[in-house]
């Protein structure tokens, strides 16, 4: 008997040897490349998953994008125009430094101040007129008229150490120098565009990760990544290729994580140039400059979003993977417009809209598009493509790299331009960020590549913003988004869902944001 206890416990111990081997090192292969590791240089959902595993947020977000606390413990706002939060205790930075409201601040003051940012997170903290450092772990913050969205604002802004990045720069981060924040994971090296290997921090406040070391590589090729996964050379995939999902779904080796997310892929168009000038890239059937921009007339972006089948798009290109759109956020969200579905495919319908504009035989266009960026990305492209030309508007596909593409699109230098936009569960994050008239000053329209502006927009923006009747500002929002649909600001495409693959054994937690945490990733035992 006692024999048979020593083998039990040896087997035992060699199943949880194995396991606890295993658990040491976590490789994840993501779809998109990380561009930097200044977690305040770009917008940018892969920027920000590194900046989540590596910094800390004041407010985070669970899985839902619902709001719980990170390094603020409580908010409040103690006067119409007065926010405070009060800070947690105990919490070092990686290299030491402990953390204090002299942070917070110093953060807040670099957002706006960020070298050649393209997409830039001024907007978060513009509505702050004053900072008060109440006491060390008690931070207040006046803004000029009541302002509700101080605390989603704040599950924007990774926190930084003053002492440490007063005069870093963006390579200095990038060199892995100045990447220190107060998060569950520490960089031991950064490959840029390729990998970034880190290791847990064991001084973290939260909760401990699963894995001591993180092997985070960038795998821009669906087939890559999904025979990486197959061979065992990674343990976890974000952008599951749909043309594998139905492969992978019946694989015992793989499991599956997914949920429908906040990425709307969307068109945007070019409102930058008046109805008298000529659009770069686009011209008439011969070739020639129009000598007038035909997207400032509503009766052809109309034209072109009826054109869109989008429902095809879903089945045949994302396989189900995704919801057909009409507005940025899917159904349940604050904000969220009723009676606003994806607009009805209509060939004929927009081929007479066409006529009426004064386009009978149609135009020229180029379709700019990333090809490694966004799930089936180019693809999409060309389908759209392929739609708009049987209308008359005959459409070349330029799909590049995301880092060539972006740069263009943030200098405007498109026509049309295919790109997603990850929201917060807030109709006011869309409108501030794409649908706003581009302001430095406010903060606003730091991803509108279209340069899209509407006096009306801008005007129940700016109300929203200081409504603290959470049922009014609602309205507001609502109210602002549907004039930007009726005026095709941009054309919504349809809402991804977020899907993950892992090795059976591991389990993730799938998010709304679609951001890929190694600390979101765990042994399945451990569930």
């Amino acid at each position: 008997m006692k024999m048979l206890q020593k083998v039990a416990v040896a087997a035992a111990f060699g199943v949880f040897a194995v396991a606890s081997a295993q658990a040491q090192t976590l490789t994840i292969a993501v779809g998109a490349p990380v561009t930097s590791l200044d977690p305040h240089y770009h917008q940018l959902s892969p920027n920000n998953a590194a900046a989540d595993m590596i910094f800390d947020r004041l407010v985070n977000t669970d899985e839902r994008s619902r709001q719980e606390p990170g390094l603020a413990l409580e908010w409040r706002a103690v006067e119409p125009t007065v926010w405070e939060f009060k800070l947690r205790p105990n919490v070092r930075f990686q290299n030491g430094s402990a953390f204090t409201a002299e942070d917070v601040a110093f953060t807040l003051g670099r957002l706006p101040n960020v070298p050649n940012s393209p997409s830039s997170f001024a907007a978060y903290s513009r509505p702050i007129q004053r900072i008060e450092i109440v006491d060390p772990l008690t931070i207040r913050f006046h803004t000029a008229e009541p302002y509700p969205l101080l605390p989603l604002d704040m599950t924007n802004v990774r926190i930084l150490d003053r002492e440490t990045h007063e005069r870093s720069t963006t390579e200095d981060f990038n060199a892995g120098r100045a990447a220190i924040g107060t998060g569950p994971f520490r960089v031991v090296s950064h490959r840029m565009g390729d990998r970034i290997e880190l290791e847990r921090n064991d001084t973290y406040w939260g909760e401990r990760p699963a894995y001591a070391r993180v092997n985070y590589r960038m795998v821009t090729n669906d087939a890559a990544r999904t025979a990486a996964l197959l061979a065992g050379d990674v343990d976890l995939i974000d952008q599951v290729p749909t043309s594998d999902l139905a492969r992978l779904r019946q694989d015992q080796r793989v499991s599956i994580s997914e949920r429908v997310g906040l990425r709307l892929i969307f068109i945007g168009l070019d409102h930058l140039r008046a109805a008298n000038e000529n659009s770069p890239f686009i011209t008439d059937n011969n070739g020639q400059p129009l000598g007038r921009n035909p997207l400032q007339d509503v009766r052809v972006r109309r034209a072109l979003s009826m054109a869109i089948d989008r429902r095809a798009i879903v089945d045949r290109v994302m396989e189900g993977a995704a919801v057909p759109a009409g507005q940025f956020l899917p159904e349940g969200t604050y904000g969220f417009v009723p009676n606003l579905p994806p607009v009805a495919f209509d060939a004929d319908g927009a081929r007479r809209l066409l006529a009426e504009a004064g386009y009978p035989q149609g135009f020229r266009i180029t379709l700019s598009s990333p090809n490694d960026r966004y799930i089936n990305d180019a693809r999409i492209a060309q389908a759209v493509g392929q739609m708009w030309t049987r209308i008359g508007v005959r459409t070349a596909v330029d799909a590049q790299p995301w880092t060539t593409f972006v740069a263009r699109a943030g200098r405007a230098d498109t026509s049309a331009h295919l790109i997603g936009w990850g929201s917060n569960p807030d109709g006011s994050h869309p409108l501030r960020n794409i649908l706003a008239t581009v302001s430095r000053d406010r903060g606003w329209g730091s991803s509108n590549r279209g340069r899209y502006s509407n006096q009306q927009v801008d005007a129940l923006l700016l109300q929203s913003l200081s409504e603290l009747n959470e049922e009014r500002r609602e309205e507001l929002v609502i109210q602002a988004q549907r004039i930007a649909a009726e005026d095709v600001g941009v054309i919504p495409l349809h809402i991804q869902t977020n899907i993950w693959a892992t090795r059976r054994g591991i389990t993730y937690n799938a998010r709304a944001d679609e951001l890929t945490l190694a600390q979101d990733a765990r042994p399945a035992a451990a569930r």
